[in-house]
């Protein structure tokens, strides 16, 4: 069991490192203040638990068996996607800054919280990534603690990336890197909801 959980441990790390809107969403509000890329990471890693559990328990199934509950989700998370990545692209038109009066941690935690739980390829990945690691007949408290470590792995890397950003916030919070970010970051986002809501299953 302890070399299963160490290579999920491993397995969880690599995947977490792989770019996505997470990561964008984070560069982002971690310009705005540490509070504000601590509450988006919250909101992230508790979608990712809500799909980590279902796939524990076996409810993900549901959600993914179903062609109406899956495209519903999928056109939810890819519209929300487009929204925050042209809000960004606008504001950096505009050249408007939230830097000094940072967003509400709130609603820096609805968008990881949204982004995340609206996301159906993530319950399809929890239930292909999870079952591979328990030993064969565990029992569920056994998939639930499993469920856990890959939560607990992914929330450790992006606090990493949360303290990194944070000590180089000065450079990053400079009106011309900003707008630079909001372009780059806008962009990622629209282009990653034009892909889920393009993307066939």
């Amino acid at each position: 069991m302890w070399s299963a959980l160490a290579a999920l441990v491993v397995a969880s790390f690599l995947i977490a490192l792989s770019p996505g809107p997470g990561t964008a969403l984070v560069l982002r509000q971690a310009v705005r203040g540490r509070r504000s890329a601590v509450a988006v990471v919250a909101g992230m890693e508790v979608g990712v638990a809500v799909w980590a559990v279902a796939a524990a328990l076996g409810l993900s199934v549901l959600v993914t068996a179903s062609e109406v509950a899956y495209h519903s989700l999928r056109v939810a998370g890819a519209v929300f996607l487009v929204y925050l990545g042209v809000r960004a692209i606008m504001s950096a038109r505009r050249g408007t800054s939230d830097v000094e009066v940072p967003p509400p941690t709130g609603r820096a935690f609805r968008a990881g919280l949204v982004v995340n739980l609206a996301n159906p390829k993530l319950g399809v990945f929890a239930i292909s990534f999870l079952p591979q690691f328990p030993p064969a007949g565990a029992s569920r408290g056994t998939l639930l603690l499993f469920a856990v470590v890959w939560v607990a792995v992914d929330t450790a890397w992006y606090l990493v990336l949360v303290g990194v950003l944070d000590r180089v916030r000065d450079r990053l919070a400079r009106a011309g890197v900003r707008r630079a970010l909001d372009r780059v970051c806008g962009g990622v986002l629209v282009a990653l909801g034009l892909r889920l809501v393009l993307d066939a299953r």
